[in-house]
């Protein structure tokens, strides 16, 4: 099992950019793939990216994201990030670091296996 601490949330203007951390202890890391979702009250949580484990030489990211986000892997601190650039209002949301043993890249909420708790990201003028 595998506990995941997400930090880096904060309120920013449209365009500016944020780097989200996310904190992993309990098991090797470098056998988890990791992702990012988010979600907003009242919605389904909505997924946004995700790195292949070991290495991380495979990412995946959502259509609404792609280009803008950026996610990596730092095996050594047991660290997965998040850079967010050009942020739009619509990007605001709790965002939620989660992970999966399984071989394949997680691309979808039910793939992943275990999840921390969020950190608020809130993008307005």
């Amino acid at each position: 099992q595998v506990q995941l601490v997400e930090s880096g949330g904060k309120l920013v203007q449209p365009g500016d950019s944020v780097k989200l951390s996310c904190a992993a202890s309990g098991q090797p890391f470098h056998g988890y793939s990791m992702g990012w979702l988010r979600q907003v009250p009242g919605k389904e949580r909505e997924f946004v990216a995700a790195i292949s484990w070991n290495a991380g030489t495979s990412t995946y990211y959502s259509a609404a994201v792609k280009g803008r986000f950026s996610i990596s892997r730092d095996n050594a601190k047991n660290m997965v990030y998040l850079q967010m650039h050009s942020l739009k209002p619509e990007d605001t949301a709790i965002y939620f670091c989660a992970a999966t043993n399984r071989n394949a890249l997680p691309y979808r909420e039910d793939l992943f296996d275990y999840w921390g708790q969020g950190t608020q990201v809130t993008v307005s003028s």
